[in-house]
Formats: structure tokens, sequence, C-alpha cells
């Protein structure tokens, strides 16, 4: 019986199968000068599949990848799902101790790896009862000879909504990593929501953010199971992006605003043939409203913002065209999604009231794996016992039901007794000529407890000093909202998908 996108639960792993009955020959997975077609992504997937239950995987069972993008990393991500087998994609840049700590946490039997990948890791990876290289390198077992033979198919399996699909690991920076394990009915309800945004067959999307990360997740997938073609870019720059967009006639991508930031000031942006887009998709960081409008009026396609968490909960959305005058808001709950805000004492707050953002669909985290009491710390329960995930945002609620994220709880500091938000600083930093892109922290101060500290990039132009600037913000804010610091760097320091590490920057601020 064939498998409908429309049904309660059904797997991506079939649904891909379907597509390479019906078009065995449609490009499933490019990149550079290299392509597969579902007749043959699904022949790997089965391989991969096999190869697991040979070596004894069970469904729930875990293996972890950790290398960079590319046809055979999708390949055994997808492979090891038609198992019912659960996967840890993990950042090559959290560093050797992170990841020997995700590996443990995982308990992952198994390590796909490539050159880049094993160079991260260091020793990381000692442990792990074997290693598979997935690039032809001599860091593990060749990919080739650890698949199961050609033509082999594996046992099937009754995959459930509830199993584990994956667990995406928060990246460590701050102290111990948490794995979020997502299950197959999120993933499911992912796919379901593609049908709104034009997903089939002739879909081309351009992927330039890593396959570990939720950001590409999320529209990856979407792509596969409606039998479009997938082109990955492993390692992103602008004018290559361009390239690639033009060349394969993309219709769909995901972008962090960073990424959006670098292409439109592209100087050979406006000469490439972009009107075969038809969606364009941002999450994961703040998107100025300025930079939504450019690309409103430069870039072909409807532009959609996604704000939500890998931990799931609730999503709002935001079709950028179709309300130009809400740009500043992160757009209304998703249809099924249930938004609140609560306040420090976990209360429900009135309408106008600020609070932190908590979020509750049918796409909602498992928990952290192994960790109940930071999956308790994250969950908020309504009086009549639903479940909410805390996203640690503040925000506000408009009267039309759009949301404006006022910033992240853990980054509003207190000076002198007053809360002081790094968002509201940071608008008025970027409406300098000369400011190219800031971010601002809370450093200690003995007189004040903590005070507000800017990290500012600089567009080209005369010289400009940094007590020049910091007097220029701090003419135009409160008493209380007055910059103790301000430092100019060449550049931010970021994630792989963009979100400015503003633990870093605290550190800069306190050690200046």
């Amino acid at each position: 019986m064939t498998l409908s996108i429309d049904a309660k639960f059904g797997t991506i792993a079939e649904l891909i199968h379907q597509n390479a009955l019906r078009a065995p020959q449609q490009r499933a997975l490019v990149q550079g000068a290299r392509s597969i077609d579902y007749a043959t992504l699904d022949a790997l997937m089965d391989r991969a599949a096999c190869a697991l239950q040979r070596d004894g995987f069970l469904p729930g069972d875990v293996i972890a990848i950790c290398a960079d993008m590319s046809i055979e990393y999708a390949a055994i991500f997808l492979g090891a799902l038609r198992a019912g087998v659960a996967v840890a994609p993990l950042a090559p840049g959290s560093g050797a101790a992170s990841l020997q700590r995700m590996l443990e946490d995982a308990q992952a039997k198994l390590l796909f790896t490539d050159a880049h990948g094993a160079d991260a890791m260091g020793t990381a990876g000692a442990d792990a009862s074997a290693c598979i290289a997935l690039d032809g390198s001599d860091v593990g077992r060749a990919l080739e000879h650890w698949l199961a033979a050609e033509g082999a198919k594996p046992v099937a399996v009754d995959v459930q909504p509830d199993w584990a699909f994956n667990i995406i690991y928060s990246s460590g920076t701050t102290g111990e990593p948490k794995g979020i394990v997502q299950s197959h009915g999120m993933r499911w309800s992912h796919v379901q929501r593609g049908a709104a945004y034009g997903y089939g067959a002739d879909t081309v999307t351009l992927l330039s953010t890593p396959l570990y990360s939720n950001t590409t997740l999320v529209i990856f997938f979407p792509t596969l199971s409606f039998g479009g073609s997938v082109v990955l870019m492993p390692k992103f720059d602008a004018l290559g992006y361009l390239k690639l967009a033009q060349s394969h006639r993309v219709t769909h991508t995901m972008l962090v605003p960073v990424q959006y930031q670098r292409l439109l000031a592209h100087p050979e942006f406006d000469r490439f043939d972009l009107s075969s887009y038809r969606v364009k998709f941002s999450t994961s960081a703040p998107f100025a409203a300025t930079l939504k409008a450019d690309a409103l009026k430069r870039w072909s396609g409807a532009l959609v913002e996604f704000y939500g968490m890998t931990e799931g909960g609730g999503t709002c959305i935001l079709d950028a065209a179709a309300f130009p005058d809400k740009l500043h808001t992160v757009g209304r709950p998703a249809e099924g999604h249930d938004m609140r805000l609560i306040d420090e004492q976990d209360r429900e707050v009135g309408p106008g009231e600020i609070g932190e953002v908590v979020g509750h669909s049918a796409g909602m985290m498992t928990g952290y794996h192994g960790q109940p009491d930071k999956t308790r710390e994250t969950e908020w329960f309504d009086p009549q016992g639903k479940r909410f995930i805390r996203t640690g945002d503040v925000g506000r609620f408009d009267a039309d039901g759009f949301l404006t994220l006022i910033d992240r709880k853990k980054d509003m500091l207190i000076s002198g007794g007053f809360n002081v938000y790094p968002s509201d600083l940071e608008a008025v930093l970027r409406r300098h000529p000369r400011v190219f892109e800031a971010a601002v922290v809370g450093v200690p101060s003995v007189q004040w407890g903590e005070t507000p500290a800017a990290f500012v990039v600089l567009q080209p132009g005369p010289a400009l000093g940094a007590e020049e600037l910091r007097d220029w913000v701090n003419a135009q804010v409160g008493r209380t909202q007055r910059l103790g610091q301000l430092q100019f760097l060449d550049a931010l320091p970021r994630s792989a998908i963009g979100k400015v590490l503003k633990r870093e920057l605290r550190e800069t601020g306190t050690n200046p």
C-alpha cells in the first residue's frame, strides 16, 4: 500500500523508497560534479541498513556521524533510519573534549567520520568499537568495505512514532552538551508541514548549512520526502552559493541571517538570475527587519522565517511578503501550536506583557538524552497539565498575535538593579552608518553589578574611534543602558550556523 504524506504517521525512509520506484532516475543528491538518483540512494540506504543489522544493531541503538556534509553522510543517516537506528550527528567544531562527552552520552556503537571529523575529535573516537571512513581516508574502515553487498535488502522494521529518530547535541560551549532526542513522529510532522511550501518532484533545494544542525534537517527531509533534489554545499561562500543557485535553478533554500547579510552585500548579487526561487527560509538567529526588507526587494520568491527550537514546542512563522509591516516580529504561532508567555514565577502573563516564550505542539522532543533533570528544567506545565517547552527567549505578543522577541533570557543583564536588553543596544548600534554588525553582552562591574559591553564590526570608511562610537550610542540611550565598553573586532565569533557566540564575547569583555 502506498504511503501518503497525509497519513497520521509514516517514515521518511519509506517515502524515499516510493520515490525510487516512481522516478528511479530522478536526481536525489548533488555535490559538486557528483550526483546520485533515487534508485541509487534507495539502494545505498538498503545496504547501510543491512550492514547495521548484520553487525547486531537493533531498533533504538545509536550511530554517530562526525564529518563534513556529503552524499555519503546523507545516505548513511537515511539508511540508519530505515533500520530503526537513531543517528547522533556531531559538529566537528565542538572540540575534542565535547565530542568525547557526546559520544559517551549517546552510547553510539559505531562512528562514521572523515579526515576533518577525525582531526577534530583527536582521540575522542578511540573508544568507539568501530570507525567507518566516509571519504576514502585512512581514519577508519572504508565505507564501501563496510556496506552490505549490492542488492542486499534489510529485514523490514516497523518503526514507531515515539522511537528516537536523531539525537542533536547543543554546542557544548557553555558546559555539558545536551542531547536533544527527536522522535520519528516529530520528524513526520515536519514533513507534513512541507506541503504548504510547494515541495514536489521539481523542487531543487540548496543547502549550505551542516547536516548536524536542525536548521538544515527541517528542509532536507521534506525535500527528499516529496521527491525533490538536494544540492549540498559543504562550505558556504557567497559567490559560490550564487553560482550554484543560478546553475541549478534552485527553488528552495534555508539560510541563517548572517548568510543573507553576506549574500545581499556581495557586489555581484544583482547580476545573478535567482528567478527560480519559490521559497527562502530562515531560522536560528535574530533576523533584522531591514535585512528582511532588502531580501524581499531584491530576491524573488517568498521569504519565510521560522522561530522555534531544536527541542520543539511551539513554532512561529512569518511570511514576510504577506506582512511587510510585521518584519520586526517572528510571526504568529503555526496552526495547532500553542505559544504563551510566563513570568519569573512561572505564571502566565496577560496580553501586551513581557514574558518568557513557552510552546506546545505535536513536534516536541522526547527529552534530553540521559538527563531527566535537564529535561524537567526545560518543561513548563499549565494548570491543566499540558506540557510546554521553555525557549529561554523573552518576548511580547502584539494585538494581532505576532511575537516580538525582546532578547534571550540568559542574555538580559541587570545593571544598577534595572533590566537591560542587549538587543535594544544592538539596534541602536546598527543605525550608525559605519556599523556592519554588533553584539552586546553583560560583563561584571563593581559599581553596577553588570554593565553592557559592545563588540562591533565596522563597514569600510573613514576613521572612527571606539570611544567616539560609544559616546554616540550613550547619547541616545537611558542612563542604565549606557555602554561601559566598546571594542572593534574583525568578525564576531559565530557557530557553524551563524549564531553569535556571546559566551566568548563575555570572556573577552571581562578580560580586555
